[in-house]
Formats: C-alpha cells, structure tokens, sequence
C-alpha cells in the first residue's frame, strides 16, 4: 500500500488498480465503485496502522526519537491522515482511470463462468500503467504533500496536534505572505514525487511476478485472495525497504525549521549522521506496508477473482 507508507496509502491503492488485469475485466458501473471503496479502506488501514507510522516518523528524525515524543501520543497527526486519506486515493483513482482510458486501444464483450456478459478493456501493456501510475502520483501528491507535511510534524512533537501544525503554517500568511504558506505546506513535493514512483515501480511489477510464479506451481488461472495478500505483502516489503532512504530525506526535509534544497538536505545527513541514517525507520515502514500490502493486494485478488467468475482455492 505501500499503502501510504507509504506514508499516504493513495498510491498504494491507485497502483492496485493499475497493475491487476482482472480489474480491466470490470463492467464500467462495477470500476465506478472502485475509488470509494478504496478510499474507504485506505482510511481505515491508515488508521489501524497509524502508530507504526509515527514510530518511523520519530526514527528518522533528526531530532532524534526520545525528543520527538519516544513511544508517547502514538495517534498524534491522525486528524491530517485522516482528512487526507480518502481524498488523495480518490485523485489517484480519477487521474489513473483517465489516463488509462486516453491510451486504452479498444474495448470488447466477453463472458464469464456464470455466462454474464461484461465489457473487457484491451490491456495497452505495462508501459501505459506506468505513465498512468506516474502521472497519477504526480496528481495525488496534491493531496498527499500538505497531509505529510502536517501530520509528520505533529508526529514529531514539533506540535500537540495536526491541527496546531495546520495553523501555524497558515498565521504566517501575515509576516511572510501567501506564497510563503503555499511552499511550507508543499515542501517536500518533489521528493514525495521522486519516492512514490520507484516504489510503485518495485512493488507491482513485483507482484505480478510472483502471482505468476505461483500459478506457474499450481496450475490454476488466478491466485486465491489469501495467496495474493501474502504475495503483496512480500512485494510491498521489498518496495518498502528499497526506498526508505528516499523517505527518509522526504522526512527531514518536511521537518527541518527551515526549507532546504533536496541535495543540500541530503549531504547534510551524510555529513551529520552517516549513511546508515538513510535507513532509520526501516523496521516500521517494511512492517506497515507489508500489513497494507497484505490486506489491501488480498482484499483486491478476492474481489477480482469473485467478480471475474474465478473460484477461491
């Protein structure tokens, strides 16, 4: 998901959509309920795993985890990741679709096991999904960026609330003017960007080798829901490790008192603290992502599989 993680699970669930060709198979008023539903779930894992995503926020901060509240206030932020969750997976969903749609080549009928007939969209190939993930991160970052940059301060105790972080960015409309407050609350927009899209890269290539892997071993045209949630687990933990150091810069620089340029930030941890400072956090992360992964990849290869006619092994 990694889900969002990372981080924000929008991606996570906007990737889910964009990298499962059964999902192709859909009629148009069963993709229609796609966004909601993983919106909603988005919210809700983010949530439910939310502690572990402070625990990384403080890891990595430079600050240090004692200072920036240790095992204190673990639901500190939640407001932002709450308000900003669903929406953020829902631009993810729209752009994606849209772009996808755009390079689609044709559409056809086709029947499932039960003999409904249902529209199936031509697969474009893996190079149509990636420019539409891409473009679709690039869109969600709109959203995910201000949620980020409010949440992870009040994880790091730099204030009590998501709300008190949102407001003292805003007051400085007054001493430093609009453009000021626009670029606090988008600072770290490029390194979010430059996170998200390798981790995607990663992940759902990866799942999709190990889907067919395991069809290779048993023999059957899908994987089960409970095959495909291990699966995602395994690719989302991969991902996940692969990129903290870039989650990691995206961090400090969202923290720092002042904003930074990305490789003045960069050779200021080398400097400071060393390379194995790039992955403080990995632990939470791979843990939280691997748990998204699990859920949101299984709920999903269940899904498909039940709406594509395929039965559950």
């Amino acid at each position: 998901m990694p889900l969002r993680a990372h981080s924000s699970l929008s991606g996570f669930l906007g990737a889910l959509h964009a990298n499962s060709p059964r999902l192709f198979f859909l009629d148009t008023s069963k993709q229609a309920n796609i966004p909601q539903a993983g919106g909603l779930a988005g919210t809700t894992v983010d949530m439910s795993l939310f502690p572990l995503d402070t625990l990384k926020t403080r890891l990595q901060s430079s600050a240090g985890f004692t200072a920036s509240g240790g095992f204190k206030g673990m639901y500190k932020g939640v407001g932002s990741a709450f308000w900003g969750s669903a929406p953020g997976a829902a631009l993810f969903f729209i752009t994606y679709d849209g772009v996808k749609r755009k390079f689609a080549s044709r559409t056809t009928t086709a029947r499932n096991a039960s003999g409904q007939e249902y529209t199936v969209e031509v697969d474009s190939g893996a190079g149509v999904h990636m420019l539409a993930a891409s473009l679709a991160e690039v869109a969600a970052c709109a959203v995910r960026v201000p949620t980020e940059v409010v949440k992870q301060r009040a994880q790091a105790s730099q204030h009590p609330s998501s709300l008190s972080a949102l407001t003292h960015i805003l007051n400085q409309r007054s001493t430093h003017g609009l453009a000021h407050v626009w670029r606090e609350l988008y600072r770290g927009w490029s390194i979010t960007i430059i996170r998200e899209i390798p981790f995607t890269v990663i992940q759902f290539p990866l799942w999709e080798s190990l889907k067919r892997w395991r069809q290779s071993r048993t023999g059957r045209s899908q994987v089960s829901g409970l095959e495909g949630g291990l699966l995602g687990s395994a690719a989302g933990a991969v991902a996940a490790a692969f990129t903290t150091p870039l989650d990691v810069l995206k961090t400090r620089m969202m923290l720092a008192k002042e904003k930074q340029p990305m490789f003045t930030m960069l050779s200021r941890i080398l400097r400071e603290s060393g390379p194995r400072a790039f992955f403080a956090g990995i632990g939470p992360r791979v843990g939280w992502i691997s748990v998204g992964g699990a859920i949101f990849l299984g709920s999903y290869q269940w899904a498909s599989n039940l709406l594509g006619g395929e039965a559950e092994a």
